[in-house]
C-alpha cells in the first residue's frame, strides 16, 4: 500500500519536476510593425491562455517544456510557434494580414470572447469527431457543465434532447451561423431533423444562463451558438463508416475543393443513419446532406450554405408504463391495437416523416482594421406528418357523423411551414481599449397545421379519402436589435460589457372563444432586454467576474391556441446574476461559477383546467434556480489530463397549486406545495474525464451523474426519476501517412470503438406523469424513457489530402528573442 501511495505522489509531482520560467511577449503587425492589443494567445496543451494589452504585450507565468504557442485575431492569419523552455523567454509575433475576410465574421456579435463574465463553454471541431459515430449533437454535448441529456429510443439515434441548468429545449437557444434554429412556435429544437450535423461543425459556444444578446428564441437556460465548416486551403476528402449495437450504422462522406484561383471554394456531405433502437420498435432511418460555396476576396466574403435533413422514425415518445418498466423496460405502446381474436399487434406505419431544407447566404466586409460588417439572408422550409391508427375512435370527432360510430382509422397530423428573414452585425474595434457592437434580425414565420384521415372503416357512402378535417394557419414575425459596448480600464485589467435588445413579437393564429370554437386572433408583445457585465484580470493567472441579466420568454404555440384572452398567461421574465472566478496555469484550470436565476411568471403545468376545458401552462408568480458550477482541470503529466465539472442547485417554486381532477365530482381539488423542486431539475449533476494519449493511441474515460429528477412539480418521491450514473470508454487509433510508411489508402486513418453505458446501468433520463381521483381513492400514472445499457459503436475514419500538423519549425514571420 505505501509503494502505491508513494508511486500516486511521485507521479503527481512529475509535473513541477521541469524548470518554470515566465515568457514575455509581444505581437505586431507584420506589415506596419504596429503593436496589436486583444490578440489571444493559446498554449497548446496547456490551460492558459490570455490577451495582448494595449501596448499588444503579454506575459505566460511558469512555463515549463515545449508547448505549441497559437497567436490569433480577427482580420489576421493564426501565427504558431514552439516555445522551449528554457530558451524562448522572451518572444516578438509578426501577424499578417489576412489575405481573405475570416468566416468567423459571420457569427461574432452573437459570442462573447474567451474571458468575458459570462458562464460559456467552447466546444472544439477536434472535440465533437473524437466521439461522433452518428449519435445526436445533444449525446456528443452530455458532459458539458450543467447538461442532461435523453433519447426517446434510448440510444442517442433519433429524437433526442438537451437540458441546460434544468431549462428544457424551448428555454436553450440554437443559432446556426447566427440564424435561429428553434421553431418559431414552441421554440423547441428538434435535432432529429438535421441529423449529423456534427459532421459539418467547426465549433461550438455554449453560454449558460441568459447569455448575450443573440438572435431567436429567449435564453432562459443557456444557448448554443453554431458555426458551421470555415473551409480549408486544400483539397480534400473524408469516408466515415460506423456501426454497432441495435443494429446502428452510419456513412458520411465529405469532400472540398481547397481554394480554386485563390478565390473560390466548395465544400459537401453526404450522411446516413439507421438504427432499430433499443426501445421496441424506435427505429430511426436518417438522412441529410450540406453544401457550401465561398467567394473569398481581400474585404469581401460571400458565403451560400444550404443543409437539410430527412428522417422516418418509428413514434417511441409515449414512454414506457412504471409497471412495464422492471418486466419489460423495452416495451413500446405506439400503434398498438387488438386483433378480431384479442390478440395484441402493431401498426407497422405508426411514424414520423419529416424534412427540414436550411439556405443561407452571408455576406462579411472587413472595410479596415476597425470596422467589420456581416449580414445574411435566411430560409428554412419544413414538411411532414405523424402517422396514427385508432382502433374504434369514433367519427363524430371528425364531423362525418351526428351520432356515435367507431372507427378503425388512420390520420395524418401535418406541419407545413416556411421560416425567413435577415440578421446583420457590425462591429467597431477602436484597437484602444473598446468595442462597439450593433447587430439584430427580422425574421417571419407561416405555418400550416393541417389533419387527414387517410383510411378508416364503416365510413359514410361516397367519402374520398384522403379526407381533410382540420386546417389551421399561423403567422409570426420576429425582430430584434441589440447593442453591445466593450471596454478596458485600469491597463487593460479591467473590463466592462452593456448589452442591451429590444425585441418585438407578432403572432397571429387560429384560437378558441369561450366556447371553444375556433377563433382567428393575435397577439403581439415587446421586450427590453438590458445586460452588463464586469471582469478583473487580477494577474496572469486569476481572473474574477460578475454580471447582471434580464431575460424575457413569450407563451409558445399552445398557450395560445388553447386559452382565450381572459385565460392566456403572461410572458415569462429572468433576472440572471453570475459571479465566478477563472484560474489559468500551464498545468492546470478552474473555474467557478456562482448563479442565481430569478423568474417572474414562469410557466409551470399545474393540471388545472382553463375557461374552454384545456390543460395548458400557468404562470407561478415567484421560482428560482440557485446553484454553483465548479469546472477543473489537470495535466497530470504530458500524456494524462484529468477534467470534470459538478452543479450544485436548489430549483425552487416559492408556492406551487396542483390541481387534481376528481373524476367522483367532476371538480378539481387545489393542493398547495411549498418550496417543492422545478421538474427535471437534478440538484446534482458532475461529470469526470480522464484522457491518456501516447503517440497515435488516445483512451478517454467519461462518467456522468444525474440527481433525482421529478417528474412535476410536487417534490413526490412517487413521481421521479432515480439518480443515475453511467461511464462511456473511448478509445482510438490514428495513423497520419507522412509520419508513418503505412496507410496506403489514404492520407490518414482512424479506428475508434466507443463503449457507452460500461456499467451496463438500467436507468431512465425522463418521462411524465398525471394523477386523478376517481372511487375516492388518488390513482398515478407514470411513464418512463428507459436508456440502453451496454452498447458499442465502431468507427473508421480515412481523410484523403494533405493534413495539418503542428508546425517543425519557426514560421517565419515568428521571431523569438
Amino acid at each position: 500500500m505505501k509503494r502505491i501511495i508513494f508511486a500516486i505522489a511521485l507521479l503527481a509531482a512529475l509535473p513541477f519536476a521541469t524548470r518554470a520560467q515566465d515568457v514575455h511577449g509581444k505581437v505586431l503587425d507584420d506589415s506596419t510593425r504596429q503593436a496589436l492589443p486583444f490578440v489571444y494567445i493559446h498554449l497548446e496543451g496547456t490551460y492558459q491562455d490570455c490577451y495582448t494589452d494595449e501596448n499588444g504585450a503579454f506575459v505566460l507565468r511558469n512555463v515549463s517544456d515545449t508547448h505549441l504557442l497559437i497567436a490569433s485575431m480577427l482580420g489576421y492569419e493564426t501565427q504558431n510557434m514552439w516555445l522551449r523552455m528554457p530558451a524562448d523567454t522572451s518572444v516578438t509575433i509578426l501577424l499578417h494580414p489576412s489575405v481573405h475576410v475570416n468566416s468567423e465574421v459571420i457569427i461574432q456579435s452573437t459570442r462573447v470572447d474567451e474571458n468575458a463574465a459570462t458562464a460559456h463553454t467552447e466546444v472544439t471541431k477536434e472535440d465533437i469527431a473524437a466521439q461522433n459515430a452518428g449519435q445526436d449533437l445533444p449525446y456528443l454535448l452530455n458532459n458539458l457543465p450543467s447538461v442532461v441529456t435523453t433519447s426517446d429510443a434510448g440510444t442517442g439515434v433519433g429524437y433526442t434532447g438537451l437540458r441546460i441548468r434544468g431549462s428544457d429545449a424551448s428555454r436553450v437557444n440554437v443559432t446556426i451561423n447566427g440564424i435561429p434554429v428553434n421553431d418559431a412556435e414552441s421554440m423547441g429544437t428538434y435535432w432529429v431533423d438535421i441529423p449529423d450535423l456534427a459532421s459539418s461543425i467547426e465549433n461550438i459556444q455554449v453560454q449558460r444562463g441568459a447569455g448575450t444578446s443573440t438572435n431567436g428564441a429567449g435564453a432562459f437556460g443557456g444557448s448554443l451558438n453554431i458555426q458551421t465548416d470555415q473551409g480549408s486551403n486544400s483539397p480534400f476528402g473524408e469516408m466515415i463508416v460506423s456501426g454497432g449495437s441495435f443494429n446502428t450504422r452510419r456513412i458520411t462522406a465529405k469532400a472540398g475543393t481547397g481554394l480554386l484561383n485563390d478565390k473560390w471554394s466548395f465544400e459537401t456531405r453526404l450522411s446516413k443513419i439507421n438504427s432499430e433502437g433499443y426501445i421496441d420498435r424506435g427505429t430511426s432511418d436518417l438522412s441529410s446532406w450540406y453544401f457550401s460555396g465561398t467567394y473569398h476576396g481581400k474585404k469581401l466574403l460571400v458565403k451560400a450554405i444550404t443543409f437539410s435533413g430527412r428522417e422516418k422514425t418509428y413514434q417511441a415518445w409515449y414512454g414506457v408504463p412504471q409497471d412495464s418498466l422492471k418486466t419489460n423496460r423495452t416495451f413500446n405502446m405506439a400503434g398498438m391495437y387488438f386483433d378480431s381474436t384479442g390478440a395484441v399487434k402493431y401498426y407497422d406505419n405508426e411514424t414520423d416523416n419529416y424534412q427540414q431544407d436550411y439556405y443561407q447566404l452571408h455576406f462579411a466586409y472587413h472595410a479596415n482594421p476597425h470596422w467589420n460588417l456581416n449580414w445574411a439572408l435566411h430560409a428554412t422550409k419544413g414538411k411532414g406528418y405523424y402517422e396514427e391508427f385508432w382502433q374504434g375512435d369514433d367519427l363524430v370527432n371528425y364531423g362525418l357523423d351526428t351520432v356515435s360510430h367507431p372507427s378503425d382509422i388512420v390520420r395524418r397530423l401535418w406541419l407545413d411551414n416556411w421560416f425567413y428573414g435577415a440578421t446583420f452585425g457590425a462591429k467597431y474595434n477602436s484597437l484602444e481599449n473598446y468595442s462597439l457592437t450593433i447587430g439584430g434580425a427580422w425574421n417571419n414565420y407561416e405555418g400550416y397545421h393541417y389533419n387527414e384521415l387517410i383510411s378508416g372503416t364503416d365510413l359514410p357512402s361516397g367519402f374520398v379519402m384522403p379526407y381533410r378535417y382540420s386546417n389551421e394557419y399561423a403567422h409570426k414575425s420576429d425582430g430584434n436589435v441589440f447593442i453591445k459596448y466593450n471596454t478596458f480600464f485600469m491597463n487593460d485589467k479591467l473590463n466592462l460589457y452593456v448589452d442591451m435588445q429590444i425585441r418585438n413579437i407578432s403572432y397571429s393564429f387560429v384560437g378558441v372563444d369561450t366556447n371553444g370554437a375556433p377563433l382567428p386572433q393575435s397577439a403581439s408583445l415587446s421586450f427590453m432586454n438590458p445586460k452588463a457585465g464586469l471582469s478583473y484580470q487580477a494577474n496572469a493567472h486569476h481572473q474574477f467576474y460578475y454580471s447582471l441579466c434580464t431575460a424575457s420568454k413569450e407563451p409558445d404555440r399552445n398557450d395560445f391556441v388553447y386559452t382565450t384572452l381572459r385565460s392566456r398567461p403572461l410572458a415569462e421574465k429572468m433576472y440572471d446574476g453570475e459571479l465566478g472566478w477563472r484560474y489559468t496555469s500551464q498545468k492546470f484550470g478552474a473555474n467557478i461559477n456562482l448563479y442565481d436565476m430569478m423568474y417572474r411568471n414562469q410557466l409551470v403545468l399545474t393540471g388545472k383546467v382553463n375557461d374552454v376545458g384545456e390543460y395548458t401552462r400557468q404562470n407561478v408568480p415567484e421560482s428560482y434556480r440557485r446553484g454553483v458550477e465548479i469546472i477543473l482541470g489537470y495535466n497530470l503529466c504530458k500524456n494524462f489530463n484529468v477534467s470534470g465539472n459538478a452543479t450544485l442547485s436548489q430549483n425552487k417554486i416559492k408556492n406551487f397549486h396542483e390541481f387534481i381532477d376528481n373524476y367522483d365530482t367532476g371538480t378539481q381539488i387545489d393542493s398547495l406545495h411549498t418550496l417543492p423542486d422545478i421538474a427535471f431539475s437534478p440538484s446534482v449533476i458532475g461529470a469526470l474525464q480522464m484522457t491518456y494519449s501516447y503517440k497515435s493511441f488516445s483512451a478517454s474515460l467519461q462518467g456522468k451523474y444525474v440527481g433525482k429528477q421529478y417528474l412535476d412539480n410536487t417534490q413526490n418521491d412517487s413521481r421521479a426519476l432515480d439518480p443515475y450514473f453511467n461511464l462511456n470508454l473511448n478509445l482510438s487509433w490514428t495513423a497520419i501517412k507522412q509520419d508513418y510508411e503505412h496507410p496506403k489508402c489514404c492520407d490518414e486513418l482512424k479506428f475508434s470503438l466507443l463503449v457507452n453505458n460500461l456499467t451496463n446501468a438500467m436507468y431512465s433520463s425522463n418521462g411524465y406523469t398525471y394523477g386523478w381521483i376517481e372511487g375516492g381513492t388518488y390513482a398515478l400514472n407514470n411513464y418512463y424513457y428507459p436508456q440502453a445499457g451496454i452498447n458499442f459503436l465502431g468507427m473508421i475514419t480515412m481523410k484523403f489530402g494533405p493534413q495539418p500538423t503542428k508546425p517543425a519549425s519557426y514560421p517565419v514571420s515568428v521571431v523569438p528573442q
